[in-house]
């Protein structure tokens, strides 16, 4: 076991861990620690810990210092630098006419480097670029594609839900997301529905993933035949997967049809498939394959 603090350098950036040493460090605190990009400035996420070795990435940097009135205010400095450091990169990039988008921009708290984010539809030849904005800043200079989720990420925004975007709030880390959770949760594949802000699927798909797979477990499947309490035969119509309800068509003695409704744990039925085998039909499909295309297959691939 190893003692840690879990720090982050952006609001829901991944956490890492550093050794306090002999510091009295707590939750909330900013320190200073050296990282692999130089001298970092950063927040305490997670007060002292023990931590198993595997679960951490060794050699374990130690923590420089708790940050001083002095690392706050030049921190704060770099912070209007990077406005200005965006302005002048968007007109060297509008003067060498590339086609890329700036996202943001970012100092080292040592001023060692400067960072500069971006997306583009394909590779970009930056080399022109980084030489010319060298000169201005006299320093390193470092140019990072990224993807449309970590644009959001960084940027932030308003959900369909109404509230902050999950991954600029808190989700440090992109889950996989896949097309059948939508399924599995009985949504409707239209991508409007169920894209976010960034054009890809909603990172939220996951957090009821688990509960609808348990309850799902406990249901036939639309079309299934069932045994109704009163020894009838029919098929599954609808299914309300929270309350638990099955709609049924069933078969009357006078071969009139008739559809009711009955608790699962009414109804005979055969044991419903593996969990994420969840069963698609031809149209479905269709509408799966063009989301998929879209968001550049069914997992997170932004990362």
């Amino acid at each position: 076991m190893t003692r840690v603090i879990g720090v982050r350098f952006r609001p829901a950036g991944k956490i890492y861990f550093f050794a306090p040493g002999k510091l009295s460090i707590k939750m909330g605190d900013k320190v200073i620690v050296e990282t692999a990009r130089g001298v970092e400035f950063g927040f305490v996420v997670s007060g002292p810990k023990d931590v198993d070795d595997e679960k951490i990435t060794q050699p374990l940097k130690p923590v420089i210092r708790t940050a001083t009135a002095e690392d706050i205010q030049k921190e704060e400095k770099n912070r209007e630098k990077e406005k200005e450091a965006f302005e002048i990169c968007l007109e060297k990039i509008r003067k060498h006419e590339l086609e890329m988008k700036l996202i943001d921009a970012e100092y080292t708290f040592d001023n060692n480097k400067v960072l500069f984010y971006f997306t583009a539809d394909g590779r970009i030849d930056f080399r022109e670029l980084v030489k010319d904005l060298a000169s201005v800043f006299r320093t390193r200079i470092e140019l990072r594609q990224i993807g449309v989720r970590d644009e959001t990420k960084i940027r932030g925004g308003i959900g369909i839900c109404g509230r902050a975007l999950c991954c600029h709030t808190y989700l440090s880390e992109f889950a996989p997301v896949s097309i059948k959770m939508a399924k599995e949760q009985n949504l409707s594949l239209n991508p409007t529905k169920i894209s976010g802000v960034c054009g890809r699927l909603m990172c939220c798909l996951t957090n009821e993933e688990e509960t609808y797979e348990e309850l799902n477990s406990h249901l036939p499947g639309n079309g299934d035949y069932v045994t109704t309490p009163e020894g009838l035969h029919g098929s599954v119509q609808s299914v309300n997967v929270l309350r638990q309800l099955v709609k049924v068509i069933v078969t009357l003695d006078n071969d009139e049809k008739e559809i009711r409704e009955y608790r699962a744990s009414e109804l005979k039925f055969k044991p419903r498939r593996k969990k994420k085998d969840v069963r698609l039909s031809k149209e479905e499909m269709a509408e799966l394959k063009a989301l998929e295309e879209k968001n550049g297959a069914s997992k997170l691939d932004d990362e």
